[in-house]
């Protein structure tokens, strides 16, 4: 390993305090060939306008987050779920991204039925994933850490979202290494390498793991090499498990977001090169 950056993704939750515009050109500037985008800011700038932004700073798109929350009981709730996601399908396809990431979304109010919800994101799966197919686009199951599992993610470890994934075909679904939420797990090497035998890596994603975390917990992913994570062990279970995509380092951190952008994706790039290369 070296400090290539080739491989490197900026997520754009990381540089939050950017623009759309701000992220290109930094970005671009910096030697940085590769974004992770999400979905609310790239509908407010327009959908198409920021492909071709994109395309113009000679930028790849390479996930789109997110989609998902699929666990929902209530008809009418599912089926505007799966409208949504549809639609994420629709502008993976039109940012020329082939990964969508979803994630599954908590328990219904009132509900302790984990199995049930689980299920329910199996059933969405199996009408998204033909229609994703379609558009060239591939579903990327993201396990979130359990802390997430009651209000936003009963996906909780690698082996349950592959035990999802594995029902459709590799090039349909997929899932997501994300090392904030697996950092914890000793059994997560052994469920890369079973992802990777079957081909279903489809996004391998950094951030560092730091307490206390904050009120929320949403904001508490931290810059590379502030936490407990190893980030190169991490690539090696990955890399060994035949992944050779993209690095998308996603970082939700007020701390982070408060700094110029430019000061702050400098550090991001310095922690990436000493820390997971």
């Amino acid at each position: 390993m070296t400090g290539d950056l080739t491989r490197l993704s900026i997520n754009q939750e990381t540089l939050k305090q950017w623009s759309l515009p701000e992220l290109a050109e930094g970005c671009a500037k910096a030697g940085i060939g590769k974004v992770g985008l999400w979905r609310a800011p790239v509908q407010a700038y327009g959908v198409e306008r920021a492909a071709r932004l994109m395309s113009d700073a000679g930028l790849t798109v390479t996930s789109l987050c997110r989609g998902g929350f699929l666990a929902a009981s209530d008809p009418a709730e599912r089926a505007r779920a799966l409208d949504d996601n549809r639609a994420a399908i629709d502008e993976a396809a039109a940012l020329s991204t082939d990964t969508l990431v979803l994630v599954s979304g908590g328990l219904p109010p009132g509900s302790r039925d984990l199995h049930g919800a689980r299920e329910r994101v199996a059933e969405a799966l199996a009408e998204l994933a033909p229609y994703a197919a379609t558009r060239g686009v591939r579903l990327a199951v993201e396990p979130l850490h359990p802390m997430y599992a009651s209000d936003r993610c009963v996906v909780s470890t690698l082996g349950q979202a592959l035990d999802l994934a594995e029902r459709f075909p590799a090039e349909q679904v997929g899932v997501v290494v994300d090392t904030y939420h697996l950092w914890w797990d000793d059994r997560a090497p052994a469920q890369i390498a079973r992802a990777g035998a079957g081909g279903r890596i489809h996004s391998f994603q950094l951030a560092d793991w730091i307490t206390p975390l904050p009120a929320g917990v949403l904001l508490g992913r931290g810059q590379l090499g502030d936490g407990s994570v190893d980030f190169r062990a991490f690539r090696r279970q990955v890399e060994s498990a035949g992944f050779d995509g993209p690095i998308e380092v996603e970082i939700f951190n007020e701390a982070l977001w408060a700094r110029d952008g430019a000061e702050a994706l400098a550090e991001v790039v310095d922690r990436y090169v000493r820390h997971a290369c």
